[in-house]
């Protein structure tokens, strides 16, 4: 199953982020129940404080966790045009068949290429205009990372249930909501109210340990098999 069908499921689809390139990490989250595993490289994650390398410095460990997870994988393939349009293709020779970037780090040539799902993060400066607009530049699903920084790690509330739920209203693209705010697991049946169609766990609320990964991936996954 492809990461658009799993998206397309009754229920939101639960989406690992993994905090580090580490092989025991991906197997944790396959094992807790994980239905998609989302790496990253040329990056200095804003969320963890952890730093990505290059494709060559990553390449092994890459190959190494796609070989474990039993579902799609996608890759965060850089915080800059340059490092993207240098790296991207070599993921998606390894298996990752779908990328992960902010509308403002991906590259024309990423849109244009043929058989790769795009996920187009916009940011706290997005426009329910840029929402609608997604389909006609060839996004394939919109990732709402529109959360301030400075907010990161700061308890969900109404306010931001509305974001959302105008976000999916508007969109015409499955929306996926990454957990830069610390959403908690018995939250996720007002996110699926909203029409979220997938919730990416990540280092707020997973941390960076494998026992700590285990133990929110496993509660998620317990609360959105109840949906």
């Amino acid at each position: 199953m492809d990461y658009l069908s799993v998206l397309n499921q009754r229920r939101p689809a639960l989406i690992v982020s993994l905090p580090g390139n580490r092989v025991e990490l991906a197997r944790a989250a396959v094992e807790c129940g994980a239905d998609v595993i989302k790496v990253h490289m040329n990056v200095q994650h804003r969320a963890s404080g952890l730093h990505f390398g290059t494709f060559e410095e990553e390449k092994n460990t890459l190959e190494q966790i796609a070989a474990v997870s039993k579902g799609p994988c996608g890759i965060v393939a850089g915080n800059s045009v340059e490092d993207v349009e240098r790296d991207y293709q070599k993921a998606f020779g390894l298996g990752y068949s779908f990328i992960s970037l902010y509308a403002s780090a991906m590259p024309l040539s990423v849109l244009a290429t043929p058989g790769l799902i795009k996920m187009v993060a916009l940011a706290c400066d997005y426009t329910l205009e840029d929402v609608r607009g997604l389909p006609r530049i060839g996004a394939d699903v919109l990732e709402a990372s529109i959360m301030r920084p400075e907010t990161y790690g700061q308890r969900l509330t109404a306010a931001e249930l509305l974001q959302y739920s105008a976000l999916c209203k508007e969109s015409e693209l499955p929306v996926v909501i990454p957990t830069q705010r610390a959403i908690r697991p018995t939250e996720v049946g007002q996110l699926a109210g909203c029409g979220v169609a997938g919730i990416m766990v990540g280092a707020v609320v997973t941390g960076a340990k494998e026992e700590s990964l285990r133990r929110s991936v496993s509660a998620f996954r317990n609360e959105l098999d109840k949906l």
